[in-house]
C-alpha cells in the first residue's frame, strides 16, 4: 500500500501540469507579494497583535492556483478576505516564535513578551480584511486579530531593497510561480568570506536532493542565496559569554534551549529575503558548533561546519517547510506540555492515539502490526536518558569555561569531548534500533513530540526522532509530498 501510494504521487510530481485557472488569482491580484508585517506580543494567558506596516514588493512566488490551504496544520491561520464581498481569498497555516514562547515557564508565569513576524500573500487589487487566528487547545481556530488593508494607501511601503546584497541562483528549474522557491540566507559571513558563502550554499543545495521525497521532487524546486555581510564571524552563543555582529542575530539558546537557534530580527531577515522570490527561508549560519531551529512557515536555521550539519539541514526543513513535529522526547526543552494531554496534534507525523482504529496513517500501517506497538522503549529510554545527563553536564562545562576565560586549547578539548560523545551515542542507538523486530514497520510508536507518554510516532526512526543519515519515515515522507504538490501552477 504504502509503495503504491509513493509512486503515484512521484508520478504526480513528475508530470507536467495541465494549464492552470488563473482567472481568481487574476480577478483579485496582481503579481506582486503583499508583506504584511505586525507586532505579536503577550504571555500564557493574554495575546495581541499590532499592524507594524505594510509593504509591496516583487513577484508574488508563490501559487497562483492553490490560494486557500484550508490551514491543516499549524498553531496559526492569516487569512485575507474581500473588504467588499467578503470572500476567503486566500490562507495560510503556520506556527511562531511568540506561539512556542506561550508554552515556556516564563510565559506562564505572566511575563509578556513582543515578536515581530510577518504574512507574505498575493497583492490585492481592492481592499481586503487581513485576520489572523489561533488554534484553541481544542485545536478549532480561533480570530485574535482583524485590519483593513488598503493596497492603493500611500502608507504602503514601496521602498527600493538596499543595495550591497550578494544573489546567487544555485538552482533554477523554472517559473517561481509554479515552484517550491527556496531562499538560504547567508549569516555571520563577512565580505571576506563570500566565498565561503557561495561553497556552503552549493553544497547543502546538491545535499536538500539527496534525500527523499526532494530527490524525486528536484525539478519543483528553485534555490537561491543571498547574502548581506556581516561585520563579525559566527552568531551569539550568550550562555557561553559569545557575542557577535551579525547581519540576522541569529543566536543560540533561544527559549533558554542552549542547541535552539533562531533570529529575533524578523524585519531584517524579510527585507535581505526580498531580494529574491521565495516561498521558504532558510538562514545558513558560518558557526561550527551544533545547533539549528525550524519553525513551520517561518524559517529555519542551521550551522554548517560539524558532523551533523547535513541532518540539521534536513530535520529543520521538515519543521518549517511541511509542519513535521519533533519525534523526539528524551532531550530537554524549554515547553510545557506543548501538545496538550487528550487533545490530537495537528501534525500529520505524530498522535495522541485517541482512537486507535482510525489513526491517521492507518492505510500505511504495516500488515500484522499491533497498534500501539509494543517496541522495546524501556530499553532505549534507559541508555538515551543518561547519555542526555552526560551530554547536559559537558554543554554546561563549555559554557562555564568559555564565560570564566579559560584557555583556548582547554575550552576546544571539552568541545572535542563533546563531539565525541555525541556520535558514539548516535551509533550506539543507531545499532540498537537495528536490531529491533520493528525495522521499516509503520505503527503507532510510543515517545514522541517532547513526551515519552501520550504521543506515538509512526515508525522505529525517522530523521525527525534521531540524528544521523537517514530517511524521512513514510508518513513524513508523504506529508512533505503533498506539501511540495501545494506550490503547483
Amino acid at each position: 500500500m504504502r509503495r503504491s501510494v509513493i509512486a503515484t504521487l512521484v508520478l504526480l510530481l513528475a508530470v507536467p501540469a495541465l494549464a492552470a485557472d488563473l482567472s481568481g488569482f487574476d480577478t483579485y491580484f496582481v503579481d506582486a507579494t503583499l508583506r504584511i508585517d505586525y507586532l505579536h506580543t503577550g504571555n500564557a494567558k493574554e495575546e495581541i497583535a499590532t499592524l507594524d506596516q505594510v509593504y509591496r514588493q516583487g513577484i508574488w512566488a508563490g501559487s497562483r492556483v492553490h490560494l486557500v490551504d484550508g490551514c491543516p496544520t499549524g498553531n496559526y491561520c492569516a487569512r485575507l478576505f474581500d473588504a467588499a464581498g467578503g470572500a476567503l481569498l486566500f490562507s495560510r497555516s503556520f506556527d511562531s516564535y511568540f506561539g512556542e514562547y506561550t508554552t515556556t515557564a516564563e510565559a506562564g508565569e505572566g511575563v509578556r513578551r513582543a515578536y515581530h513576524e510577518s504574512i507574505l500573500a498575493p497583492y490585492p487589487k481592492a481592499k481586503v480584511r487581513f485576520v489572523l487566528e489561533r488554534r484553541q487547545r481544542d485545536r478549532t481556530l480561533k480570530p485574535f486579530f482583524s485590519t483593513e488593508i488598503d493596497p492603493d494607501a500611500f502608507t504602503v511601503n514601496r521602498q527600493p531593497l538596499s543595495r550591497g546584497a550578494v544573489v546567487v541562483e544555485s538552482l533554477v528549474s523554472g517559473d517561481p510561480h509554479g515552484k517550491v522557491d527556496v531562499v538560504i540566507l547567508g549569516e555571520g559571513y563577512t565580505a571576506a568570506e563570500e566565498g565561503t558563502f557561495r561553497t556552503d550554499l552549493a553544497r547543502f543545495t546538491e545535499m536538500l536532493f539527496t534525500v527523499e521525497p526532494f530527490k524525486s521532487a528536484k525539478a519543483s524546486f528553485n534555490v537561491r542565496g543571498v547574502l548581506s555581510p556581516s561585520e563579525e564571524s559566527g552568531c551569539d552563543e550568550p550562555s557561553r559569554g559569545v557575542w557577535r555582529n551579525t547581519a540576522l542575530g541569529a543566536s543560540f539558546d533561544a527559549l533558554g534551549s542552549e542547541r535552539y537557534m533562531l533570529t529575533e530580527d524578523n524585519r531584517a531577515m524579510r527585507d535581505i529575503a526580498a531580494h529574491v522570490p521565495y516561498d521558504a527561508v532558510y538562514i545558513m549560519v558560518n558557526s561550527p558548533r551544533y545547533g539549528g531551529g525550524g519553525i513551520y512557515n517561518l524559517f529555519c536555521t542551521f550551522t554548517t561546519g560539524n558532523q551533523w550539519a547535513s541532518y540539521i539541514f534536513i530535520h529543520e526543513f521538515g519543521h518549517a517547510f511541511a509542519g513535521l513535529a519533533d519525534e523526539y522526547y528524551t532531550s530537554s526543552v524549554a515547553y510545557n506540555e506543548f501538545y496538550p494531554k487528550g487533545i490530537e496534534p495537528t501534525e500529520e507525523n505524530i498522535t495522541a492515539l485517541l482512537d486507535p482504529k482510525n489513526l491517521k496513517w492507518k492505510d500505511l500501517v504495516t500488515a500484522g502490526t499491533a497498534v500501539p506497538t509494543p517496541w522495546e522503549k524501556r530499553a532505549f529510554d534507559e541508555m538515551d536518558n543518561a547519555y542526555q545527563k552526560i551530554r547536559g553536564a559537558v554543554n554546561d562545562a563549555i559554557a562555564k569555561a568559555m564565560r570564566e576565560g579559560m584557555s583556548a586549547a582547554e575550552v576546544e578539548k571539552l568541545k572535542a569531548e563533546s563531539e565525541r560523545l555525541s556520535k558514539a551515542h548516535a551509533d550506539k542507538m543507531d545499532a540498537f534500533l537495528a536490531k529491533s523486530a520493528f525495522v521499516g514497520k509503520v505503527g503507532a510508536f510510543e515517545g514522541a513530540g517532547y513526551a515519552a507518554e501520550g504521543l506515538y510516532r509512526s515508525q522505529l526512526d525517522c530523521i525527525m526522532f534521531t540524528k544521523g543519515d537517514k530517511p524521512f519515515c513514510a508518513v513524513c515522507d508523504r506529508a512533505i509530498r503533498r506539501v511540495i504538490a501545494r506550490f503547483g501552477e
